[in-house]
């Protein structure tokens, strides 16, 4: 082996280890330190009546820190359902291949291979760019970003 190489290797282990030592960074989740309360299940039943309708984070979170307490955003129910539609309606155009049917269109008519007018080209055209626009709002609609 030449010195070359080994000194290459140490450089990349030496950089690997920086990284792998370097702290990770504090995603949503790891800012919040879990408590675990132990109760009876009689302690455990009077607290939830207490709770009312509120989660027991939430109410003991309120009882601790009062006002002081930060409100916790909270999804509405028809916002997931309306996400999980829209995730299910972007697989379903990706399975379909009607974007990879009418692009292949599109070639073949560009390239001379299939003879058509020049109104339908325009109409191939004009449906790939719709089927692009509703991709692009189902992905859009998910929270994602390309």
């Amino acid at each position: 082996m030449s010195a070359g190489v080994g000194t290459e290797a140490g450089q990349a282990t030496a950089g690997f280890n920086d990284v792998a030592a370097a702290a990770p960074k504090a995603g949503k989740r790891r800012d919040r330190s879990p408590l675990t309360l132990r109760l009876t299940t009689d302690e455990r039943q009077r607290l939830e009546e207490l709770a009312a309708g509120m989660t027991l984070s939430a109410y003991v979170r309120a009882c601790v820190f009062g006002a002081e307490a930060a409100k916790r955003k909270r999804r509405p129910k028809d916002v997931v359902e309306d996400k999980k539609a829209a995730a299910e309606a972007l697989a379903l155009l990706g399975q379909s291949r009607m974007a990879s049917n009418l692009n292949q269109l599109a070639y073949h008519a560009n390239v001379g291979a299939l003879i058509i007018g020049e109104q339908e080209k325009a109409n191939i055209a004009e449906a790939n760019a719709h089927l692009l626009a509703i991709r692009t709002l189902l992905v859009k609609a998910l929270g994602k970003s390309r």
